[in-house]
């Protein structure tokens, strides 16, 4: 509908101007129709007459934004078949009022498309990878692990729904210093339970998942008693670091959220001697130097404040290190023949990331990739965690902050979950316990399936009386009158748009506010208007709508990972 009447206030344009009743210009307008927040402007605005104005004025023939309009509107093609009237706004803006023939087309494009419907082929297919959560397996998921989990996850969806080719992956940091530490703490809690007194480490990982890691090597406690201490600590650290990702990937998998690939540090970059034959390969082209016996990346040279130390003089890589390695791999990965790496990879990092992100991109220049079209980093900002609005403490297992799993049980996946993607990614989030766990409209996930749910009611209710909607069914749309229904006809027509700009942005949470809205605008049409009982016409329509809305709603929460059930 937008390219139609794009088309039509182009062409009366250029009919204007070839009448001399607008001034010459050599330009081709470039204005915006946008669907109205006021049903007494209409459906469709435009801001053309504007646009060109201003280009007039610039080109020393002026002429007012009104008068441009009356131009515009003059020579607009009549009769359209689906525009009823055409009004002049304000200080110029062109308004289309469209005939219910058109809301009848949405409704069965809606109900056509089914499943579909907000899918797009944008993506062209282009290979896109989304790095996210990828947590040190050290302790347990965190809720800013779950606030990331949700994005990352949300976000890959939307863009396989807009027409990449998505790939989800894990990298598990399961290589340096903090596998070492975690080695030393679980071997000094296994000496503690076996009745030794040990000095804990001062950096060690606290928590009782520390406890349960060591309970957990009991059977092994004799043998590891009697090896050297450094033989035994990283026996300990291989050990915990493959019990905590199992957990990680258990608890991950509870959320609904599973990836396509694990990635290990540890046995696909630096078994494979990627890191070495990265940093070789660095020396030879000049990009790195020797400085106080390290080894220093050139990353000024391409963009970040200052360089970076990959090498430290103790001959031990950096973790930047193994991330210029590890980004390289993924634009250099074979993926399919003759076509090796992703077009573009997307990371989800917390905000304490947020200057990691120079130093990374300057890597990815040095090395040959373009970062500003092939890389972008989604931040996380940080959860506060409250109950009846008030701070909640320290989790038990993880000992410094409650874990994801400990939220989860108390409030469930789901709803977790949607809480998560409610607002912008890089806004802090309260996330109230006691507010999510309700069952009302404070609870945003619950406030949205119970508007699903509304809708299963009356379609089964229609089933009941032998009302039902055939398949491609003509509805007349001039039946839905009332302004609740206008509202909601004109929110099923913008889904698409707000799936497209969610990929676009890389923001999840505009699909979860169009829900939001979504179910604002129902809930008080059901309690206001019956769909059913009406004469047949208006019954057919109305049932149409809702369940038009019941589509939008089930394939919005699909894209946020939550369910949409029948009943509640």
């Amino acid at each position: 509908m937008k390219d139609h009447l794009a088309d039509m206030i182009t062409r009366a344009w250029q009919s204007a101007r070839d009448l001399g009743e607008v001034p010459e210009a050599a330009i081709k307008p470039a204005f915006d129709l946008l669907e109205t927040k006021s049903e007494a402007h209409g459906d469709f605005s435009s801001n053309a007459a504007m646009i060109l104005a201003a280009a007039f004025k610039s080109a020393g023939t002026p002429m007012p934004p009104r008068k441009v309009a009356e131009a515009l509107v003059k020579h607009l093609e009549a009769p359209q078949s689906l525009v009823d009237k055409v009004e002049i706004a304000g200080p110029g803006f062109v308004n289309f009022f469209v005939k219910p023939a058109f809301w009848s087309r949405v409704l069965a494009r809606v109900l056509d498309k089914g499943q579909d419907y907000g899918r797009s082929e944008w993506g062209g297919g282009e290979k896109i990878q989304v790095e996210f959560v990828s947590a040190n397996p050290t302790g347990p998921l965190h809720v800013g692990h779950g606030r990331g989990a949700a994005v990352g996850d949300s976000l890959a969806r939307i863009l396989a729904f807009s027409g990449f080719d998505v790939q989800k992956e894990f990298y598990i940091n399961d290589s340096g210093r903090q596998i070492r530490l975690l080695g030393r703490s679980v071997f000094a809690r296994l000496l503690e339970q076996n009745g030794q007194k040990v000095e804990f480490p001062e950096d060690g990982y606290q928590g009782d998942y520390v406890k349960d890691l060591a309970a957990g090597l009991a059977g092994e406690a004799e043998q590891l008693l009697a090896m050297p201490v450094e033989e035994a600590e990283t026996w300990c650290a291989q050990k915990a670091a493959a019990g905590m990702l199992d957990q990680i990937r258990k608890v991950l998998e509870t959320f609904g959220v599973t990836y396509d690939c694990w990635f290990s540090e540890q046995k696909d970059l630096i078994d494979q001697n990627k890191v070495a034959e990265m940093l070789e390969d660095l020396k030879k082209k000049g990009l790195v130097y020797e400085k106080d016996g390290a080894w220093w990346f050139r990353t000024s040279d391409f963009g970040d404040d200052k360089d970076r130390v990959v090498v430290r003089a103790t001959g031990e890589t950096t973790y930047f290190a193994s991330d210029i390695a590890y980004h390289h791999e993924k634009f250099t990965r074979p993926l399919e023949k003759d076509k090796p790496g992703f077009d573009r990879v997307i990371d989800v990092w917390g905000a304490d990331h947020h200057g990691y992100i120079p130093r990374v991109a300057a890597a990815m220049k040095a090395l040959g990739h373009d970062p500003e079209n092939r890389f972008s980093v989604v931040l996380i900002k940080l959860v506060n965690l409250l109950r009846g609005g008030e701070p909640v403490s320290m989790g038990k297992r993880a000992g410094t902050f409650v874990t994801l799993d400990e939220v989860m049980e108390e409030v469930g996946a789901e709803a977790a979950r949607f809480t998560f993607l409610t607002r912008q990614h890089e806004s802090p989030l309260d996330f109230d316990l006691d507010a999510v766990r309700a069952r009302s409209a404070e609870n945003p996930v619950y406030y949205i399936q119970y508007a699903h749910a509304r809708i299963c009611s009356i379609k089964a209710k229609a089933a009941e009386q032998g009302v039902t909607l055939a398949p491609g069914a003509e509805v007349d749309a001039g039946k839905l009158a009332e302004h609740e229904e206008r509202r909601l006809l004109r929110q099923l027509l913008v889904f698409p748009e707000v799936v497209a700009s969610a990929a676009r942005t890389q923001e999840p949470h505009r699909v979860v506010t169009f829900l939001l809205d979504t179910a604002g605008l129902l809930h008080p049409y059901y309690n206001k208007h019956r769909v059913l009982d009406q004469d047949p016409g208006t019954t057919m329509a109305r049932l149409s709508l809702v369940l038009a809305v019941r589509q939008v709603i089930q394939n919005g929460l699909f894209l946020a990972g939550v369910s949409a059930p029948e009943s509640m």
